[in-house]
C-alpha cells in the first residue's frame, strides 16, 4: 500500500513550489529556471509529509552538481523505499 511518487510527480510537486512553467526531468537542478535551493528544500520537506514512509532527507542533494537531474534524485527515492515482502 505504500505510495511510490513517479517520476513526474515528483516534476509536478517541484513546478509548484518552484512556480516554474516546467521542469525537464533531464535538466540539470541547479540550471533549471526558477528552481533554487530554497525551492529544492521547500519541496523536500513537502515530499516527507506526503511520503512518510521514504526516509528522504537533505542528502538527496548532498552533492548537488551538473549531473544532478530530478531523474537521478528520483532514483535515490527509489533506493531509499523500504523493501515489502510480495
Amino acid at each position: 500500500m505504500s505510495q511510490i511518487p513517479s517520476i513526474e510527480d515528483l516534476a509536478l510537486q517541484l513546478q509548484a513550489v518552484s512556480g516554474a512553467r516546467e521542469i525537464d526531468v533531464d535538466a540539470a537542478l541547479q540550471h533549471l529556471a526558477d528552481v533554487d535551493s530554497l525551492d529544492l528544500m521547500e519541496w523536500l520537506y513537502g515530499f516527507q509529509n506526503e511520503y512518510p514512509h521514504i526516509p528522504a532527507d537533505e542528502s538527496l542533494f548532498a552533492d548537488i552538481d551538473d549531473s544532478t537531474t530530478l531523474r537521478v534524485v528520483h532514483g535515490r527515492i527509489l533506493a531509499l523505499v523500504p523493501a515489502e515482502g510480495n
